[in-house]
């Protein structure tokens, strides 16, 4: 019909008159420039939707008396909205509300119906799993923590984090993990990420050669290449990284990013003799070395692995790990245990960035570990992920033959399948978006070089029948 007709471009657009501009905006903020209080209040209206597009806007005259500023400020606030794209001028009919502007969020009211935030896809990496048991204890302890706090609540405390979480960490890390550390050494992190970075401030300089392991926890390269830092990839085979390829790669390297108890992404462990080589070169060109231990923990067969640093006779290792894998990420705790020669600067460097780590939180994880809480629940989970990973693996080696070259991992929460006959990882991860599964790509992972294509798929914090059903899905795509 006729009158159903779109409007043209020479009918006339709404216009929000001076008496709607009154009750937009009541009053300019009294503080700073006129002009630019004008323009941010109209902007915020525009990108707010409060006011329409192809809306003209009143006139700097009107605006000017409404507001009690000159007419220069006005036409200045107008000229600003032009030039950055939220009104339009036209010759002879005015200024307008431009057709397309930026838009900001809109306010969700939560409705009764309203779900919780979906869970993570099945076979994303670093899912932490729920215990029952354990969030029951951890909430009494919180409960305790408040309900008697403690004085240390009420003031500033040590940059490294209270006395009894670090002697309780490093106590756990001494037995469990073979570090060589005693309390004073102990700097309480909010995760691992935050332990790399205090370490790059404090030991390196912008500029400065550092090898990384090629592929690489993406995490840890964002964090070295935003730094500044020179990066060089080392070659990672089945022994972990060469020692060798780096020192003809970076013969100056002032420090060594490693993952030696379980390579991040392909899985593999370093062996003695690789250990024991990147000690020496590290010892001779006094080069630091910073072993993020993320996930050792889960180990499936075989006794677990010394740290790197619990071989170190030269203090030139930076232990980093983290409780995020273990308890839940939610809880933003790790640790970095400093080498003696770094200490004083990594606590100064960690003071002024944040002073000291939350102080709630620390009572109930001291009491986790020293009453044998945390061993009970790593006990758990360790058995959970175990049978999540069988899950996983039978079902590739049934279904993806001839599709996926396999490792079954002897620890870790993630396992690394090469895909083959020449498919490319990153279509193939995209697909699995799309149909509810979190693998990620291994190419993009590398650092320089010929990358190999595969798939990283993480079992940890899933029920073996999901599973098996993302398994079955996945292979599917293949």
């Amino acid at each position: 019909m006729r009158l159903a007709q779109k409007r043209t471009n020479s009918e006339p657009k709404r216009q929000t008159n001076s008496s709607d501009w009154s009750a937009l905006i009541p009053v300019l903020p009294g503080d700073g420039p006129r002009t630019r209080a004008l323009y941010g209040a109209i902007r915020h209206l525009i990108e707010g939707g409060a006011v329409p597009a192809g809306a003209k806007l009143p006139t700097t005259r009107d605006l000017a008396r409404r507001f009690r500023l000159s007419r220069a400020a006005a036409v200045a606030a107008f000229e600003m909205l032009v030039s950055e794209g939220f009104a339009e001028a036209r010759v002879g009919a005015g200024t307008f509300v431009a057709g397309q502007v930026p838009r900001l969020p809109q306010a969700k009211v939560p409705a009764a119906a309203d779900q919780p935030e979906p869970p993570a896809l099945p076979l994303t990496v670093g899912v932490t799993g729920y215990d029952a048991r354990t969030h029951r204890i951890f909430r009494k302890l919180m409960a305790e923590a408040l309900g008697t706090p403690s004085p240390d609540l009420f003031r500033y405390g040590d940059p490294r984090g209270g006395q009894a979480l670090r002697e309780a960490i490093a106590a756990y890390l001494r037995s469990a993990r073979g570090v060589r550390c005693d309390a004073r050494q102990i700097i309480v992190t909010s995760g691992a990420q935050q332990g790399i970075d205090l370490f790059l401030r404090a030991a390196i300089q912008p500029g400065d050669p550092v090898w990384v392991e090629n592929p690489c926890y993406p995490m840890a390269l964002t964090a070295l290449k935003g730094f500044g830092a020179q990066v060089t990839g080392v070659t990672v085979d089945e022994e972990g990284l060469d020692p060798e390829d780096g020192a003809r790669r970076a013969p100056k390297a002032r420090a060594i990013y490693v993952t030696p108890s379980h390579q991040f992404p392909l899985g593999v462990t370093m062996t003695m003799r690789r250990r024991l080589a990147l000690l020496d070169w590290a010892c001779r060109n006094q080069a630091w070395i910073i072993e993020d231990d993320y996930d050792s923990e889960f180990r499936y067969g075989g006794p677990p692995l010394t740290a790197l640093q619990g071989m170190d006779g030269a203090g030139r290792v930076a232990y980093v790990g983290t409780f995020s894998k273990i308890l839940f990420p939610g809880l933003r705790t790790g640790y970095l245990v400093a080498p003696e020669p770094l200490l004083e600067r990594l606590v100064e460097v960690r003071a002024r960035s944040d002073r000291y780590p939350p102080i709630l939180t620390q009572a109930p994880l001291t009491t986790l570990l020293n009453e044998g809480h945390f061993a009970a629940h790593l006990r758990r989970m360790r058995r959970r992920v175990e049978a999540a990973r069988d899950a996983l693996v039978a079902v590739l080696k049934e279904k993806a033959q001839g599709k996926l070259d396999l490792q079954v991992p002897d620890q870790g929460l993630h396992l690394v399948a090469r895909l083959l006959a020449g498919k490319q990882d990153i279509g193939i991860v995209q697909a699995a978006k799309a149909d509810g599964i979190g693998a990620r790509a291994l190419s993009p992972m590398y650092v320089d070089g010929a990358p190999v294509h595969g798939l990283v798929l993480g079992f940890s914090g899933f029920d073996p029948a999901i599973i098996r059903d993302a398994a079955l899905r996945l292979c599917a795509l293949l």
